[in-house]
């Protein structure tokens, strides 16, 4: 069993407390943060790397954002449909799209036929699953163009001070000082602007 984390920090848009918020989920997940894109399709990409070849495919994709991403059945992954690729690529993967309030459904965007195919896998609401397995990977969506560049630094800084939590405590039980100038996540505007 494999499991993706999937964050988005549009999630956070208008939520009180993000912040804390996300400190939660990271803090639930107990992993370190293996990519940070600003393209939500780029970290599909590089889920599909991680297991190609290898016969592993994810069994579940934790999917937290605003949007369910599945707007569109066009066989050019985008922002807009790479979960629907996802649950094509990986047919026995299930995804829960966490998301305080959804407005609208994928069954407004796909085929019929597609949903029908796809919906049995898929689940939406405001809470994770109790059974929801931990992640084996992490991922996480910037998205600049729909992030408050205020609030993407909060959470940028929450995701830099995870992570140097998070090796200092593996670090000391392995008895070595930690270093995580290499693996903390930098700020959304430090990077090349990927749109």
């Amino acid at each position: 069993m494999y499991s993706i984390l999937d964050i988005d920090l549009d999630y956070f848009n208008l939520m009180p407390d993000a912040a804390h918020r996300l400190e939660q989920l990271l803090n639930w997940a107990a992993c370190p943060v293996s990519m940070v894109v600003e393209r939500h399709n780029h970290a599909f990409a590089r889920w599909g790397k991680k297991w190609h070849g290898n016969g592993i495919a994810p069994s579940h994709i934790l999917h937290v954002d605003e949007h369910h991403d599945m707007m569109d059945q066009r066989q050019q992954t985008n922002i807009a449909n790479f979960i629907f690729h996802a649950m094509r690529l990986w047919p026995q993967c299930r995804v829960h799209w966490l998301v305080q309030h959804s407005i609208d459904s994928p069954g407004m965007w796909l085929e019929d036929e597609t949903w029908n195919s796809l919906r049995c896998r898929f689940s939406y609401g405001p809470n994770r699953p109790a059974w929801w397995p931990k992640p084996d990977i992490v991922s996480v969506c910037t998205s600049p163009e729909f992030v408050d560049p205020n609030l993407a630094a909060e959470l940028m800084g929450v995701l830099s001070e995870f992570m140097a939590n998070y090796h200092e405590g593996k670090n000391a039980e392995q008895g070595a000082p930690a270093d995580v100038s290499a693996t903390a996540p930098t700020s959304a505007g430090a990077r090349g602007n990927l749109h």
